[in-house]
């Protein structure tokens, strides 16, 4: 596959499908109702499988022609999840890198095998707006049918990595329903310095008929702004009875599923420290990881999770 060695162009371009805009977002969208129809409370348990040092953060620290020279701890951090998972009889969805799926074949067929759901994270990491629109094709196109060969499940799922789904990269949707997904997580409706889209719809919806859904990262209104609780970073930074009651408050109040996800690397407190980087960015990668099993432990039992595919349902079965 070029795109894995080839270096990445970045493009900048609008949807093809977006006629206008309010504060910086699409103004025509169509909400899909994910509530099951007997009331019961179902969320989106998710996991984004990759390793410490390909995360966004480090990408000028690791090159990825450098990747498979590092120890890569995802196998024995999968490990780890799945018996978490299984103690708490959760079900999940895992996103999962193609380089993870090439490298550790046997990891992606124990999470298909354990009954859950093997999602698309691309396949070396790279953002959306850094390719361009033939690359993006290539690599989700290459990643999608590699996960069906690798899990002998179908794929339906895809989660731009670090959530780089924009409004400058509002064109990916139309190539990932070309290229036979049903949904994306890709947007976190929040202000951010690196991704975020603030005036997106906080529920799942479609940009059009029959097109692709788009569940968002979990946050919670206050103060006239989103405040993200979905997981990760904000996971471990936030004090834990706000994300408890912020989660409740989707669920409860404002009557939508949650939608949460964190990384195989966050409950790995031996992972190797890097050096050479940000001070920001070594803060938002290592806070409070020694509090982050037991934060888990805690939603794991305290709410009702499920994969992903299994709450949008009918939704997606019914997309073209």
């Amino acid at each position: 596959m070029q795109q894995r060695e080839s270096k990445v162009v970045r493009r900048s371009s609008s949807a093809t499908f977006a006629t206008s805009s309010v504060d910086g977002f699409v103004e025509r969208y169509i909400p899909v109702d994910v509530r099951r129809s007997d009331g019961g409370s179902r969320n989106a348990m998710s996991v984004d499988v990759e390793d410490y040092f390909q995360v966004s953060a480090f990408e000028h620290r690791f090159e990825r022609r450098s990747w498979g020279d590092l120890p890569c701890r995802i196998p024995q951090n999968i490990d780890r999840i799945l018996q978490l998972f299984s103690d708490s009889n959760v079900s999940a969805t895992f996103f999962t890198l193609g380089w993870v799926a090439e490298r550790f074949p046997e990891v992606v067929r124990r999470i298909s095998g354990e009954g859950h759901e093997v999602a698309s994270h691309g396949f070396a990491h790279h953002r959306v707006g850094s390719q361009t629109s033939d690359q993006f094709r290539e690599d989700v196109s290459y990643t999608r049918k590699l996960l069906e060969d690798t899990s002998g499940s179908p794929v339906s799922g895809y989660r731009a990595a670090s959530f780089s789904i924009t409004t400058d990269t509002l064109w990916a949707y139309r190539i990932l329903q070309e290229a036979g997904y049903k949904y994306s997580s890709s947007i976190y409706p929040i202000s951010h310095d690196h991704y975020g889209i603030p005036s997106a719809p906080q529920g799942a919806f479609r940009f059009e008929d029959g097109g692709i859904i788009e569940v968002p990262l979990s946050t919670v209104r206050l103060w006239g702004r989103n405040i993200p609780c979905a997981g990760g970073g904000y996971f471990r930074l936030l004090p834990f009875r706000f994300t408890q009651w912020a989660l409740h408050r989707i669920q409860d109040h404002d009557g939508r599923a949650i939608n949460f996800y964190f990384h195989p690397w966050e409950l790995d407190t031996g992972q190797p420290r890097v050096n050479g980087i940000p001070t920001k960015s070594r803060f938002r990668h290592y806070v409070n990881l020694g509090r982050f099993e037991g934060r888990l432990k805690r939603i794991l039992d305290e709410f009702k999770w499920d994969r992903l595919d299994m709450i949008l349902g009918e939704h997606i079965v019914s997309t073209r």
